[in-house]
């Protein structure tokens, strides 16, 4: 019955990261200060911001809005990891399992 209330209190406090992660936002910089984006913790795209500055060179402006995407996805995927490792630390199961 103990094991099963651990459950119950583990899902409660997933369902709360889950809620807080979707709300939580990272950023990424590249091109120094060129293209901004910003994501949440859940990997969602809240924006671009693209200094007037760098629209000239079409190609160089592609390659810096994906390289601060995929920043911002990598970073929100840190922070969720990071989130999920501390709150799974005291069950004793291996990394990576949930």
């Amino acid at each position: 019955m103990k094991m099963l209330r651990q459950v119950q209190q583990m899902q409660d406090r997933m369902g709360k990261l889950q809620k807080e992660l979707e709300t939580e936002t990272v950023s990424a910089t590249v091109g120094g200060g060129a293209v901004r984006v910003v994501a949440t913790g859940t990997q969602t795209l809240v924006s671009v911001r693209i200094d007037p500055d760098a629209t000239g060179d079409a190609e160089m402006l592609q390659d810096l809005v994906v390289a601060a995407v995929n920043e911002a996805m990598e970073k929100s995927k840190q922070m969720a990891s990071d989130r999920m490792q501390a709150l799974t630390s005291g069950l004793g199961l291996p990394p990576g399992l949930l």
